[in-house]
């Protein structure tokens, strides 16, 4: 009996690995359903702001908790524009972390799709560096939405990030200063089977995509393969 207890606790302890793999090639493919189905509502994210995008991140059904005062917590991923100057195509993703509790009456206890737009490299290296404050480390603003809404506004052109949420249809620019944004460094070991920085991973190509990853890229790859930003 002794023997079976063990050799059932071994079997369990190896699948633990390729169970955790498993969660988060879930999130990414859910990032990629997210993310088709944001850039085919009507009102959508304004194309010319999607071309000056240098990275962007989607975190799909964020949740809201409570310890008192209430707080939110999600994951999601980040992928950016490949080569040294943001003009490649999408990279590998790295899984991100989003915290925080001054957007938790916003969520309306309902689960809520998250997609950032990052708008320049400085907010880029500063995400995939460390946790980041957004509207103190990062400056962040509600993105514009529309096909006719246009780049060209003081708020869009000051912002690092611009935020967008999508709960039960309702798609929003959405302001979630106050929140906090870290690379999830477990989770991306978890993804890759090996300790990497969510900077090589994002910025310098130090893995491949995974097979997860292709309808999140092949989407950003058709919708926006050439950044506009002017740099």
């Amino acid at each position: 009996m002794k023997r079976i207890l063990l050799l059932l606790a071994a079997i369990a302890m190896a699948g633990l690995p390729a169970s955790a793999q498993n969660k988060e090639n879930d999130r990414i493919r859910n990032s990629g359903e997210v993310m088709v189905e944001i850039l085919n509502v009507p009102e959508d994210i304004p194309q010319d702001i999607l071309d000056k995008a240098e990275c962007v991140i989607v975190l799909p059904s964020v949740k809201k908790f409570s310890f008192g005062f209430g707080a939110s917590y999600g994951r999601g991923v980040m992928t950016c524009r490949g080569g040294k100057d943001f003009s490649g195509p999408w990279t590998a993703p790295s899984m991100m972390a989003l915290e925080g509790g001054s957007f938790g009456l916003q969520l309306g206890g309902q689960a809520t799709d998250f997609v950032l737009l990052v708008m320049n490299p400085r907010g880029a290296d500063s995400i995939l560096s460390s946790k980041v404050k957004l509207g103190g480390d990062v400056s962040a603003a509600a993105g514009p939405k529309g096909r006719t809404a246009t780049a060209a506004t003081d708020v869009t052109m000051r912002a690092e990030i611009l935020s967008y949420s999508r709960t039960r249809g309702l798609f929003a620019g959405i302001s979630l200063a106050g929140s906090t944004l870290r690379p999830d460094n477990d989770g991306n070991e978890r993804l890759y089977g090996k300790g990497i920085s969510a900077k090589d991973i994002v910025l310098k190509g130090a893995v491949r995509p995974p097979a997860s990853a292709q309808l999140l890229l092949n989407t950003l790859n058709k919708k926006s393969p050439r950044n506009k930003s002017g740099k």
